[in-house]
């Protein structure tokens, strides 16, 4: 028995099949074989895109509970939890820096449930926003979502509307939106808030809509291109103003961060 590697030494690519060794996926968690992005928890994510150290959590008291009294939902938020590195919800808010421009960044998880938007996630986010207004400084949104939660049913859906109404007092400030789709953005998340941004990123490779491609074709007898749904087929209709690499996504942020700011220089509110 001691032939075979210790567990989670490798794993399959879930776009070309190859096996990948731990050490091949690299810091931005890239296949080196098909170039496939793995999905990153909030966790990881942070620590690729801010200043190190410069995050601040920002802990919020309303928690996720079972109003519904949905079946074996509180398991399932106890297994999300083990899935996301801890995270007790789908979504991590918090102050940061990106190279000295200060920014509210809000990330979603897509290891917790898919990233869906329920009451919890949907205050969070409010509260971001409002702090961001109180601070004036810009607001980041990382999206990973397949959605809302079918679990709270449409309190996941008013959750929608109570984001978009923060964004519209955000832009009466004005202060900037910068949203970054990653993969994935799909559902009430890609149909509200997501494509709010005054600046839309999309990462390279993210899959991004509202209904998946087997649902349209089962309702719709359509045939669908081949890039359907993806950042790139995005940006060639002018719905994102770019598609970035991964290792890159830093690097634009604090470009944008300073063009918005470029009279005053960065402060920290």
């Amino acid at each position: 028995m001691g032939h075979y590697p210790t567990k989670g030494t490798w794993q399959t690519c879930p776009a070309c099949g190859r096996h990948v060794h731990h050490s091949q996926w690299g810091t931005y968690q890239q296949c080196p074989y098909c170039h496939y992005w793995r999905r990153l928890t909030a966790a990881t994510r942070i620590e690729q895109l801010v200043d190190a150290g410069s995050f601040d959590a920002v802990s919020l008291t309303a928690t996720t509970t079972n109003a519904l009294q949905f079946p074996h939902y509180d398991e399932k938020l106890a297994k999300a939890a083990a899935n996301a590195a801890g995270a007790d919800e789908a979504v991590t808010i918090g102050w940061a820096t990106f190279s000295a421009w200060p920014a509210m960044l809000i990330v979603m998880d897509s290891h917790f449930m898919m990233g869906t938007l329920n009451t919890t996630v949907a205050r969070r986010i409010m509260a971001a926003i409002q702090l961001a207004e109180k601070r004036q400084v810009p607001v980041i949104i990382v999206t990973a979502s397949g959605g809302a939660r079918m679990q709270e049913g449409l309190y996941s859906l008013v959750g929608m509307n109570l984001i978009l109404a923060e964004l519209a007092r955000l832009a009466a400030v004005p202060l900037p939106l910068i949203t970054v789709l990653t993969d994935p953005t799909m559902g009430g998340v890609s149909a509200s808030f997501a494509f709010k941004g005054d600046v839309i990123l999309a990462e390279a490779g993210a899959k991004i809509g509202f209904a998946g491609a087997r649902v349209i074709q089962q309702t719709m007898p359509v045939s669908l291109p081949v890039d359907f749904q993806t950042a790139d087929s995005l940006l060639a209709h002018g719905q994102v103003d770019a598609v970035i690499e991964r290792p890159q996504l830093r690097t634009t942020l604090i470009e944008i961060l300073a063009s918005y700011a470029y009279q005053g220089g960065p402060h920290h509110g």
